[in-house]
C-alpha cells in the first residue's frame, strides 16, 4: 500500500457512513442473529477456529451480511477479498481466482471470497466459480436478500451451508444506536449528541429490523440539527420523525416477502379474520401490489373457502374485480377492503373443492359408463328413434320442483360427492337434501 492508498483508506474510514463504521470487528460485537454466530453455534465455532467453509448469508437488509463477512475478515488467516456482483465482471472474477492460486502457491494460504449481492451473478457467472470453490481455491461467501433456492446455482449451494439472518429486534437496534451516538472512535460520540429515549424507541421500531436505516436516520440527525444553548445536540422525537418519514415495507414482488404476505393474507381471511386480513392488503397496497393480481386472489379464495356457505361471496368478489380494474387506486383499496372484509367474516365451507376433486378422481380411475338414456339429448336428428329421453320426468311438472329419478349412470347410483357442510347457506341445503332422501 503506497502513501495515497493509505490516505485514501483513512478518509474513507472517517467519513463513510455511520453504519459503515459502526461494523463490528469482531464476533463479540455483533449485535443479534444470536441464532447464527452465538456462543456455541456451529458458525461461530467455525469463524473462532477459522475453518471455514463456503457459506451463504440470506437475510433482509441491514441485518448484517455484510457485517459478518467483515468479522471474518478481522479473524482469519485466509487472504480476504470482496467484490460486489453488481458491477463486478467475469475480468474481475479472474483476477481474483489468479491471486488466490499465487497466494496458495506460495504461502500455502487460501483466499476467502466475499460476493456481496450474489443472485445477481448470472448462471454463467457462478459456474465460472464452482470448480475453484469445488477444488478449495477459494472459500465462498454470499450474501444475498433473496431466496438462494431461487437465485443461487444448485451446484454452488451443494458446496455451501446456507444461514440465514432474521430482522433485528427492536432491542438490537436501540443498543446499535446508544452505541453509536456514545462511541468518540466510530460513532457520533465527539459530536456530544443526545438521543431521548423516546426518539430512541421510535427510530427502532421505524427502522422495522434493518439497523442501516436507524443508524443513517441518527447521523442525518446528528449533522442537521443544531446545537441547543447547553452546547448539545438534541435528537429528540420531532427530528428523529422528520429522519424517517416514512416506514420501510420489506416487499420484493419476486421474493419471500411477496409470497410471505399473499399466504399471511388468504389463511387470514380463511380463518375469519378480518382484521388481520385487512391489514395484510394495506401491506400489499402500501408496497404497490398489483391491484388486479389481490382481486384474482380474493375471487379464488371466495370460491375456494367461503364456498356454498355464502353463495354470495364470490359475486361480491367478482364485483370487486371488475371495479378496481375500472376505477384503479387510490379509491380501490376501498372497494378491496370491502371484499375482503365480507368474505373475511363469511361461513366458511371448502364442501365444493371436495365435490369436485371426487368427481375427477371418479372420472380419472373408473370405467366411464355411459350417460342414462332418459337424460340424452333429444333434440339432434334420430335422437328420438333411438329412444333418447324416453321416461325423463320434468321436475317442474312435480309439487317443489322436484321428482326422484335417476341422474348419475348406471352403475353409480347412490354415489355421494357433495357433502355439505352445517355452515350459513350450506346448512340449508343440507336440510333440503335430507328432507328429499326420507
Amino acid at each position: 500500500m503506497d502513501l495515497f492508498d493509505y490516505m485514501r483508506t483513512n478518509t474513507m474510514k472517517q467519513e463513510s457512513p455511520l453504519a459503515s463504521r459502526m461494523r463490528p470487528e469482531t464476533l463479540d460485537q455483533v449485535v443479534g442473529q444470536k441464532h447464527i454466530v452465538g456462543p456455541g453455534t456451529l458458525l461461530y465455532r467455525a469463524i473462532k477456529a477459522d475453518q471455514l467453509g463456503s457459506i451463504i448469508f440470506y437475510g433482509p437488509p441491514g441485518t448484517g451480511k455484510t457485517t459478518l463477512a467483515k468479522v471474518i475478515a478481522h479473524t482469519t488467516k485466509a487472504e480476504f477479498c470482496q467484490i460486489n456482483a453488481t458491477v463486478a465482471g467475469k475480468k474481475d472474477m479472474e483476477e481474483v481466482v489468479q491471486k488466490a492460486k499465487d497466494t496458495l502457491g506460495m504461502y500455502g494460504r487460501r483466499t476467502i471470497l466475499f460476493v456481496d449481492e450474489i443472485h445477481r451473478f448470472n448462471k454463467s457467472q457462478q459456474d465460472y466459480l464452482l470448480p475453484f470453490v469445488e477444488d478449495g481455491t477459494l472459500i465462498l461467501i454470499g450474501a444475498t436478500t433473496e431466496n438462494p433456492y431461487f437465485e443461487v446455482n444448485g451446484a454452488l449451494l451443494s458446496r455451501s451451508r446456507i444461514f440465514e439472518l432474521k430482522a433485528l429486534e427492536k432491542e438490537d437496534i436501540l443498543e446499535l444506536l446508544h452505541r453509536a451516538v456514545t462511541d468518540v472512535e466510530k460513532g457520533m460520540g465527539s459530536y456530544r449528541a443526545v438521543l431521548d429515549e423516546d426518539a430512541a424507541d421510535f427510530l427502532a421500531d421505524v427502522a422495522n429490523g434493518d439497523a442501516r436505516a436507524a443508524l443513517n436516520a441518527l447521523e442525518l440527525g446528528v449533522l442537521t440539527t443544531p446545537r441547543a444553548e447547553d452546547g448539545k445536540i438534541h435528537i429528540d422525537l420531532e427530528v428523529a420523525q422528520e429522519c424517517i418519514q416514512k416506514r420501510a415495507v420489506r416487499y420484493d414482488k419476486d421474493g419471500d416477502n411477496h409470497y410471505d404476505t399473499i399466504s399471511a393474507f388468504i389463511k387470514s381471511m380463511r380463518g375469519s379474520d378480518p382484521d388481520a386480513a385487512v391489514y395484510y392488503l394495506g401491506r400489499m397496497l402500501y408496497a404497490g401490489e398489483d391491484i388486479k393480481f389481490i382481486a384474482r386472489r380474493i375471487m379464488i379464495h371466495a370460491a375456494e373457502d367461503v364456498g356454498m356457505a355464502d353463495p354470495q361471496a364470490l359475486n361480491v368478489a367478482v364485483s370487486a374485480a371488475q371495479a378496481v380494474e375500472r376505477i384503479g387506486m387510490p379509491e380501490a383499496r376501498i372497494i378491496l377492503a370491502e371484499a375482503v372484509i365480507y368474505i373475511a367474516s363469511a361461513p366458511k365451507s371448502n364442501s365444493v373443492i371436495s365435490a369436485i376433486d371426487q368427481a375427477m378422481e371418479a372420472v380419472r380411475t373408473e370405467k366411464t359408463r355411459p350417460v342414462p338414456v332418459h337424460l340424452k339429448d333429444t333434440h339432434y336428428k334420430g335422437a328420438e328413434k333411438l329412444g333418447h329421453g324416453a321416461g325423463y320426468l320434468y321436475p317442474h311438472d312435480f309439487p317443489g320442483h322436484y321428482v326422484k329419478q335417476q341422474y348419475l349412470p348406471d352403475g353409480m347410483e347412490g354415489r355421494t360427492f357433495y357433502h355439505p357442510s352445517d355452515e350459513g347457506f350450506e346448512k340449508e341445503v343440507k336440510n333440503i337434501f335430507s328432507t328429499r332422501k326420507k
